[in-house]
């Protein structure tokens, strides 16, 4: 069965972004990105790989398939990419976004617990939960493992990296990358 893993990148202080949905004030070395992009290609979009000196058509590692929110592609749409990723199978879950016509992309607009579900049983790498924190919080019971990487920096408001109903959910460490400019990676697996 394929695995839901939530990747994402949160400030000491538990914010994926700012209240404007700002994501580029994380401290990122050149160190960092060359493990990231090695260990896991297929979070560099596609249109970002040339300038990353990634070559386009490098191989998914992990996942294939991607769920985002809304808020969380609304970025590559404002600069005119439709297709962010287009290296993978990408579902936006928004009730509010027309359809988007690509290939690559389809908006799901009705339970995403139900698609994560469908998702898990069909063939195929894993499945990235790329954000944001309302849809993490709205698949909490479907996420089986967790990549955090804090960030050493406070935001002091912004959005959380889940939001939703109380729901406590154990998840234990078992593997931890630290890098020069303090960021830390830790993996985690459902406990």
């Amino acid at each position: 069965m394929r695995k839901l893993v939530y990747y994402v990148g949160v400030s000491l202080d538990g914010y994926i972004a700012g209240p404007g949905g700002e994501f580029d004030v994380y401290p990122v070395s050149q160190e960092m990105s060359d493990w990231f992009n090695q260990r896991y290609p297929e979070v560099v979009p596609t249109h970002i790989r040339p300038h990353v000196n990634l070559p386009v058509a490098t191989p998914n590692r992990e996942w294939d398939t991607l769920i985002m929110g809304r808020g969380t592609y609304e970025p590559a749409l404002e600069i005119g990419v439709t297709s962010p990723y287009a290296h993978m199978k990408q579902y936006v879950v928004s009730t509010t976004l027309d359809p988007v016509d690509d290939p690559n992309v389809e908006v799901v607009a009705d339970d995403p617990v139900a698609l994560v579900r469908k998702l898990k049983q069909q063939d195929g790498k894993g499945i990235w939960l790329c954000g944001g924190g309302t849809l993490a919080g709205a698949l909490i019971d479907e996420i089986d493992e967790v990549i955090i990487k804090s960030y050493p920096l406070l935001l002091g408001a912004g959005i959380s990296v889940v939001s939703g109903n109380f729901s406590p959910t154990a998840f234990r460490p078992v593997r931890r990358q630290e890098f020069g400019n303090g960021t830390q990676v830790t993996w985690f697996e459902r406990a």
